[in-house]
């Protein structure tokens, strides 16, 4: 996690950008840990770590949980998509949000490193959303949320989208207050993924194992791929879909569907 990788140690901060709309934007910065005093010697450095680290997310867990609040109180059903970088995350969200926003009422929250690339795609759609650039950060934190959905009009929104930076890693120790996390796994990426990065797995709801119309072309095995899955993460809910061609996306449909209805 992040005090391993370093997007987050005593002192880094994550300067991100907020479009709220096609004319202007602002930008937040803010720190994520406070100053911790460093001792010599490796039981010191250890203690300092974990410190640091328990700082950090229970900085965090605070604000997902106001978040969460929030979002319970407006009825808005929140997915926090993860993944590892070219999944197909924005194509599938492309796909979702046109053939269901005659139905429900989309936002969606951007977040990556640097470009606006994916929220421009997803403007397209009609859907309201929000870029977060975080920089040097490898993730989106329960802060940049709550900002995110600044303008946002969520008296009228019953899904809120939010595509996260692609990372297995840091993503998963993060709370950002949502109902499920959803990775999607690509069938180009190996069947193996669940157990090289299992934290994130584990903390999943839902596995969506993305592009499934490259099957005949691929050596993947994508029974032995769910099996891991489950093992990491007993309960996870997992769709078989293709954002290219629209195999197994009804059954997805009608699971985002289900959870509006909560």
């Amino acid at each position: 996690m992040c005090t391993t990788c370093g997007c987050s140690t005593p002192d880094h901060h994550h300067d991100h950008d907020h479009d709220h709309d096609s004319d202007h934007g602002h930008s937040h910065s803010h720190s994520h840990g406070d100053k911790h005093s460093h001792k010599h010697g490796p039981e010191s450095g250890a203690r300092t770590t974990i410190a640091i680290e328990e700082d950090i997310l229970g900085k965090n867990n605070r604000l997902a949980g106001f978040n969460r609040a929030m979002f319970k109180e407006k009825g808005i059903f929140v997915l926090n998509l993860v993944s590892s970088p070219g999944s197909g995350k924005t194509t599938l969200l492309e796909r979702t949000l046109r053939d269901l926003s005659h139905q429900l009422r989309f936002a969606v929250i951007e977040g990556d490193q640097q470009t606006d690339n994916d929220a421009r795609r997803i403007a397209a759609t009609g859907i309201p959303v929000r870029q977060i650039n975080t920089g040097a950060g490898c993730h989106l934190d329960a802060h940049m949320i709550m900002h995110g959905t600044d303008n946002f009009d969520l008296d009228h929104l019953d899904v809120l989208l939010i595509e996260n930076v692609g990372n297995l890693v840091c993503p998963a120790a993060f709370d950002l207050g949502e109902h499920h996390k959803v990775v999607v796994l690509s069938v180009t990426e190996g069947e193996d993924k669940p157990l090289k990065y299992p934290q994130m797995f584990h903390n999943s709801t839902v596995m969506l194992l993305n592009k499934t119309d490259l099957l005949p072309h691929l050596d993947f095995d994508i029974e032995k791929c769910k099996e891991y899955a489950r093992r990491v993460s007993p309960g996870i809910t997992i769709f078989e879909v293709s954002a290219r061609n629209g195999e197994g996306m009804e059954a997805w449909y009608q699971w985002l569907s289900t959870g509006t209805q909560r």
